[in-house]
């Protein structure tokens, strides 16, 4: 993926250089004011212009001033994406020189309200949007993109969207958002990236109920059917697109496991919610134990909530503690899980274990709740995977104080308004002891003399370096090994500093810092397992650096 093959990215599979009104609605190509004045009688655009010539930077200054006058983050939402529509590196320069600003407008948590309303903010048709009916055709909508060469391609079918629930067509926030942070976060070239929302329907009655709701109006495809569809869509996106990358993102647990394992050595593909977060987890838990002086090895781990996510984490938790030594059953015992239901237990009565779950259902007595549990197993850590909003009460966050000198508490769950407990919440419940991370941002938390500053857990972390690193090697899968090495290359990236406020990650402002140097180990982990298709350069490092978009205007002359 070399840097020149990305500027010349805009005439793959396009028309030559448009001129006039038809640059200007080009994002990709678009400058706006900041056409030169060559270039705008070259270019037939003399007129069709205000006069003066503008930076960029001068640019990114009125945009932002512009941004910080709406008046709430879904009007904010709305002004960044309708600026990407128009501007795509206005919109990146904008995202990435101000990334902590940006990110919780452009994703979790405003993008989940957004995807609330998707619908009815809809401005322009951003990615594709493929239901159940196109069965037959889907290789045909495929080419209906106007970019031949698609290197990163996110894809939904919206029933598990963050811990909303099933979205259906109004899912298509969350493509979009990802493929967002790929670019601006790991210089993923934007025109590689295509969001796709698959339609089967939804079994979400509001929205079937709602005369304005854009997607199918009928009841989710299951089964045969669905599957099929599904084949069809992996089969169409080889032979489209066959450089692709492919991220599955927020499907349901019934769904999600199958399509990965089925998947994986068809197509380089990966799951964001069960390995990318696995991945973020493991890192985060890394980190703490710097804080608490703890080794993976004797850690025991209860999870609130058993679905992609929680699974997930503990089957990659498991890779690295039998790398630490331990056995396979082990390291499987170091991990327990509280669903619906309670305590994850073989001998529990009640509907059947999910496949995903039995290989965590252990010998011990039913247990009910989460307080019961942590009471019976004294776990080191806790984590919330679970979308159930305050469910680490201020009890079960002091006993988790009174049996560790620094309790492990990641609340993972997105968007903010679902998350296990607030970060203020768990420093004042434990006196500030707590190694606390979670999956939406939180504010700073001042406790007497010290001042905390949460952990955000956010797969961003890992997925945009991940997909680089395969995208520049030609990785044909992506393993587990490869996230494994991700969660590893973050935790060292912490520094004394994050961890002197409590942090287990680096900040975010060192984004683009982390993604390349997990993209280098993930594509030399590819190497060493013998999955790279492109030869390895003799300086991995500046071959990925001079590959990663940088968002400036190029000479159009």
């Amino acid at each position: 993926m070399k840097k020149q093959n990305a500027d010349k990215l805009h005439s793959t599979g396009a028309s030559a250089q448009p001129r006039g009104m038809s640059l200007l609605t080009d994002a990709l190509r678009n400058k706006g004011t900041a056409f030169s004045e060559a270039e705008r009688d070259a270019l037939g655009l003399r007129g069709l212009l205000p006069p003066r010539v503008f930076t960029l930077e001068e640019q990114k200054q009125r945009a932002l001033g512009n941004l910080r006058r709406k008046p709430t983050n879904l009007e904010k939402y709305i002004y960044l994406t309708t600026l990407q529509t128009r501007n795509e590196t206005l919109f990146y320069r904008v995202l990435q020189d101000h990334i902590e600003e940006m990110m919780p407008l452009v994703y979790t948590p405003t993008v989940g309200q957004a995807c609330l309303e998707y619908g009815s903010i809809f401005r322009r048709p951003r990615g594709l949007f493929i239901s159940i009916r196109e069965r037959g055709r889907i290789a045909e909508i495929l080419r209906h993109w106007p970019i031949a060469d698609v290197r990163m391609i996110v894809v939904t079918d919206g029933e598990r969207i963050l811990g909303l629930g099933d979205l259906g067509a109004l899912g298509m926030g969350i493509p979009v958002g990802k493929l967002s942070l790929y670019t601006a976060c790991a210089g993923v070239h934007p025109g590689y990236c295509l969001p796709i929302t698959l339609d089967v329907g939804t079994d979400n009655d509001t929205l079937r109920n709602d005369p304005f709701y854009i997607g199918l109006n009928q009841k989710r495809v299951r089964g045969p059917e669905y599957d099929e569809f599904l084949d069809e869509f992996v089969a169409a996106v080889k032979t489209v697109f066959p450089r692709a990358l492919l991220q599955w993102e927020d499907f349901g647990n019934t769904n999600a496991f199958r399509l990965l394992a089925s998947n994986r050595s068809k197509i380089c593909s990966f799951n964001d919610d069960i390995q990318g977060t696995a991945s973020v987890a493991l890192a985060g838990l890394l980190g703490a134990h710097r804080i608490t002086g703890g080794s993976i090895e004797k850690q025991r781990i209860l999870f609130l909530g058993a679905g992609e996510a929680g699974t997930g984490i503990a089957d990659l938790f498991v890779t690295a503690a039998m790398d630490a030594g331990l056995t396979e059953a082990q390291a499987r015992a170091c991990c327990w899980f509280v669903d619906s239901e309670g305590l994850v237990v073989k001998n529990r009565k009640g509907r059947p274990l999910a496949h995903h779950k039995i290989p965590y259902a252990h010998d011990h007595a039913p247990i009910a709740t989460l307080a019961e549990a942590v009471e019976a197993l004294k776990p080191t850590a806790l984590i919330g995977v679970s979308s159930q909003a305050r469910a680490f009460t201020e009890p079960i966050v002091r006993r988790m104080a009174a049996l560790n000198k620094h309790p492990v508490i990641f609340a993972l769950s997105n968007p903010t308004a679902k998350a296990e407990c607030t970060a203020e919440e768990a420093y004042q419940w434990t006196d500030g002891r707590v190694v606390f991370a979670s999956g939406s941002p939180f504010d700073p938390v001042k406790l007497g003399e010290r001042t905390f500053v949460p952990g955000q857990g956010n797969n961003v972390y890992i997925f945009p370096g991940v997909g680089l690193g395969a995208l520049a090697c030609g990785a044909t899968e992506v393993t587990d090994r490869m996230f494994l090495t991700a969660a590893r290359t973050l935790a060292s990236m912490v520094g004394e500093e994050d961890l002197a406020k409590g942090r287990v990650y680096p900040a975010l402002t060192r984004i683009r810092a982390v993604s390349l140097a997990i993209a280098v180990e993930v594509a030399k982990e590819a190497h060493k397992e013998g999955l790279a298709t492109l030869p390895k350069p003799a300086d991995l490092e500046a071959d990925i650096r001079q590959s990663m978009f940088e968002p400036v205007y190029q000479d159009c002359l």
